[in-house]
This record gives structure tokens, C-alpha cells and sequence, in this order.
């Protein structure tokens, strides 16, 4: 599985919970921001700070954003940008942002850290072709798509 999820630091609210969900399902992430952030100390956590020209760290994230990306973002520009990308892109709070630039209600009524994981899974599921449950926003482990 090659998932990846890419979240826009420099305002984001959330960044302890997607070290969670990180660690508890084994995704890496990369932290993306104009300034350095701390960050914990793990090898599943990547600090990229970028430079502080207008929209540098957007750009990064939209060069990095592929099929099996979750993108954790507040700016509705960056989240098209990496719709079109084919990413998959969720506001701080959760609800994952559709091609009409407004964050959606989640069908489930989910909050962040449990939607997090069917993003995950929905990303894996569109990278391989084997099937991942894609109902799974509990605790359990992701399958391996190897």
C-alpha cells in the first residue's frame, strides 16, 4: 500500500490527530508548511518546509498529491488543485471536499479521526485492485494490498 497523506500545516488544527491515525494504520505523512514545525520524532512523519514564496507550500503538496494521497487542507483552491490530481481531499474537520469546491457533509456523519480511515482505505482501494473494506472506520488494521 503506498498511501500517503499530505496535510497543509501552517494552519491546520488537526495535525495530532493524523499522527494518530498515521500511526495506528501505518500511513506516512508528510507534513508540509513555510516555516519549520515541530513535528514527532518517527520515521512515519516527514517535515517539508518549503520557502516562503506565495503558495510554495500548495504547490508542493499538489506535486506530491497522486491517486493514493489524502490531502488534510482548509483552502478550497488547493483542495481543487488536488482533486483534479485525483487525490483525495478532506477539510481539518473531516468532510471530504468534492469537485464543487465546498467541503460535503460526510454521508456517515463521521467525525475526523474515524472518517480518516475510510479515506485511507479509499485511497488504497484506487491504487490497487484488490478490494479493502471500505466501510472501515474502526480500529483495525488495514489490510496489506500486497
Amino acid at each position: 500500500m503506498n498511501v500517503r497523506i499530505l496535510v497543509d500545516a501552517d494552519a491546520c488544527p488537526v495535525k495530532d490527530e493524523v499522527y494518530k491515525v498515521a500511526w495506528r494504520h501505518e500511513v506516512p505523512v508528510a507534513i508540509v508548511s513555510n516555516s519549520r514545525l515541530r513535528v514527532p520524532d518517527h520515521p512515519l512523519i516527514e517535515r517539508v518546509t518549503v520557502s516562503d514564496a506565495f503558495d510554495a507550500a500548495d504547490d508542493w503538496i499538489v506535486e506530491a498529491a497522486r491517486s493514493d494521497s489524502i490531502v488534510v487542507t482548509a483552502d478550497i483552491l488547493l483542495a481543487d488543485r488536488c482533486l483534479k490530481a485525483g487525490a483525495t481531499v478532506l477539510a481539518p474537520t473531516g468532510k471530504p471536499f468534492t469537485t464543487t469546491r465546498s467541503a460535503a457533509r460526510s454521508r456517515h456523519g463521521r467525525s475526523w479521526p474515524t472518517c480518516v480511515p475510510a479515506a485511507i482505505n479509499s485511497a488504497a482501494r484506487r491504487r490497487s485492485a484488490k478490494s479493502i473494506d471500505r466501510h472501515s472506520c474502526k480500529r483495525s488494521t488495514l489490510r496489506s494490498s500486497a
